[in-house]
């Protein structure tokens, strides 16, 4: 079943998201995410972003671990924590995962699933983009 799929990622909440994807993966989908900046995560914009702040201070220069100021790298690397990423398994179905900023040429004539049950329309609660912090974190557009 190497099925290949696009999704828009305009509005889906990251960790809902995350953990379907994951689970599609494994099952043998290719999957493709469009517009990851436009991602949201639940919280207020100063909690959220003051809490990945203090993500990046651990860890040093040459060891672990790796933080990520991109976009499309903290959805990826989001989705890769759902996995079993140290077995054969896990490493296969984390290859099959792209995410762009935006949507490329290759993606703009082809439909685009867009997983209405995980927007962020149906959280009753402040959200940030993944965009927003990145931009905060150091990410330059």
């Amino acid at each position: 079943m190497s099925t290949k799929t696009v999704i828009d990622g305009d509005g889906l909440i990251l960790g809902r998201m995350a953990s379907i994807i994951a689970k599609r993966l494994l099952a043998g989908e290719t999957i493709d995410i469009v517009n990851a900046e436009k991602i949201v995560v639940s919280g207020k914009k100063h909690m959220v972003i003051n809490k990945e702040k203090e993500f990046l201070e651990v860890g040093g220069f040459g060891k672990g671990p790796i933080h990520y100021s991109q976009p499309h790298r903290i959805v990826r690397r989001t989705i890769r924590g759902m996995l079993p990423h140290r077995k054969a398994q896990g490493r296969v179905a984390y290859s099959r995962l792209k995410v762009y900023i935006g949507v490329p040429e290759e993606f703009e004539g082809v439909d685009l699933e867009k997983m209405e049950r995980y927007h962020s329309s149906k959280l009753n609660r402040r959200f940030v983009t993944v965009g927003e912090i990145a931009e905060n974190i150091g990410w330059k557009k």
